[in-house]
């Protein structure tokens, strides 16, 4: 980076707070969290967008991070990456938006030009990819730095409501994209999705895209079991006695499912996909995996199934929320608690705790974005 690209800001980018300091949800090493001051971001690269936060939540990921399954997220990382805010500033290499504009952030940051933007594989743009909250700070702030601005963007349409779009940054794309499309599911189909949390469940709203004939909702929770049902699982098992493989296999005749969608990120869970995929059948690994899974090649060698692993590329993104504006696709309806961003600490207790508050997606609102 250059001095005269710093420079290329325009005049007409409209000035941050005045004060130095911003409030953020800071990562101090497993489970070590504050909410604390840090600087405001600044433009770094012509190509970047200052955001005011407006709205924001909290991902699965973001505990996989607290828990230590991400070690490459270093002490001071600022966590987050899903948001809704507005424009505050732009580089001068960045042409589809303008200060004022309100805007959905994506988890991932692409810049349209690389090897892999150009196959649509944003989550391994050589520039960017999933680096929110990850490899350079995120959106549980009040301002972040937005690279690749143009690849990372999208327009916020003028009627829509701000709980349902903040789904677009995230989990519905990765439920569509790495379960639903990596899984292919077809017309007809059998599936299973193993993990009744916000992922999966947003597996299950975008997989009746294809009418599948059975879908099985596997968890330990009751409660999220219940809203599964309500969204149109067509069966719910509860797996917390251990016998959810065998389940699924008595209600199939011993054949299993055509496609298993992993949601969760634990060996337990993949297990069960291993268990239960039918002759001819996928399994899509959607979950954040921190430790190692055995994969039981001893059974499954003769099976003629296919293993997919994906990060959510967001290609599907702009389709998505056409889904979403026309109402055939309500994520808001995965929203359970509702906090104001200074008070983002109590909203990390409550989603860490999910089956005790009963929590699927907590919404962050910064009463301070005017």
């Amino acid at each position: 980076m250059t001095t005269t690209e710093l420079e290329l800001v325009p005049a007409s980018a409209a000035p941050l707070s005045t004060a130095s300091n911003m409030k953020a949800l800071v990562y101090h090493g497993p489970a070590q969290r504050a909410w604390e001051d840090k600087p405001h971001p600044i433009i770094q690269d012509a190509g970047d967008a200052i955001v005011r936060i407006t709205t924001s939540t909290i991902c699965g990921t973001d505990l996989h991070i607290l828990k230590g399954d991400l070690p490459a997220v270093i002490d001071g990382r600022i966590l987050g990456h899903e948001g809704i805010g507005v424009v505050e500033q732009v580089g001068a290499g960045v042409s589809e938006f303008q200060v004022g504009d309100k805007v959905i952030i994506s988890c991932v940051s692409a810049c349209l030009k690389c090897d892999f933007c150009k196959k649509g594989m944003y989550s391994h743009c050589r520039h960017g990819g999933w680096i929110l909250g990850y490899t350079i700070d995120g959106t549980q702030a009040e301002y972040v730095r937005i690279p690749h601005a143009d690849g990372s963007l999208y327009h916020f349409p003028a009627d829509a409501d701000e709980e349902a779009m903040v789904m677009l940054s995230d989990i519905l794309p990765t439920g569509f994209e790495c379960g639903v499309l990596n899984g292919e599911v077809k017309p007809g189909d059998s599936v299973a999705i193993v993990g009744a949390g916000p992922v999966g469940l947003a597996v299950l709203l975008t997989a009746q895209f294809y009418s599948p004939a059975a879908i099985f909702m596997i968890d330990l929770d009751d409660k999220r079991l219940a809203v599964a049902k309500e969204f149109g699982a067509t069966t719910l098992i509860n797996s917390s006695d251990g016998r959810a493989a065998q389940r699924v296999l008595d209600l199939t005749e011993g054949a299993g499912v055509d496609v298993v969608i992993e949601a969760v990120g634990i060996p337990a869970t993949f297990n069960i996909c291993q268990a239960i995929v039918a002759a001819g059948g996928r399994i899509a690994n959607v979950g954040v995996h921190g430790k190692p899974v055995e994969l039981h090649l001893e059974k499954l060698w003769d099976r003629n199934i296919a293993i997919t692993t994906r990060l959510v590329d967001t290609v599907t993104t702009p389709m998505l929320l056409k889904v979403v504006r026309s109402g055939k696709l309500q994520p808001r309806k995965l929203v359970t608690h509702r906090f104001a961003l200074n008070d983002i600490m109590k909203a990390y207790d409550t989603f860490g705790n999910a089956a005790k508050e009963g929590a699927l997606k907590v919404v962050l609102t910064n009463s301070a974005a005017g």
